[in-house]
């Protein structure tokens, strides 16, 4: 498995969490990392296109009728 700074910051983080959870069975993980990375990840690039959606569609590599579909999911239209 290669690694990055990405991928370790989330293994990190889901270490963290299981510790956290001292003994509790853990659940809907997938749900949790997809909620609290997409959001600042869709923010993040918007910015960083100057707010144009089909230029952050580009750098995320998706379709800018997906990307407005995230958007609205996520309250930032």
């Amino acid at each position: 498995m290669s690694s990055n700074e990405i991928a370790d910051s989330v293994c990190r983080t889901l270490d963290r969490y299981f510790r956290d959870l001292d003994g509790e069975t853990p659940a809907a993980i997938y749900e949790l990392v997809m909620k609290n990375a997409e959001r600042p990840m869709l923010e993040f690039v918007l910015r960083h296109a100057n707010g144009n959606q089909t230029a952050a569609a580009q750098m995320l590599g998706i379709n800018r009728n997906t990307l407005r579909r995230k958007l609205s999911e996520y309250d930032l239209l």
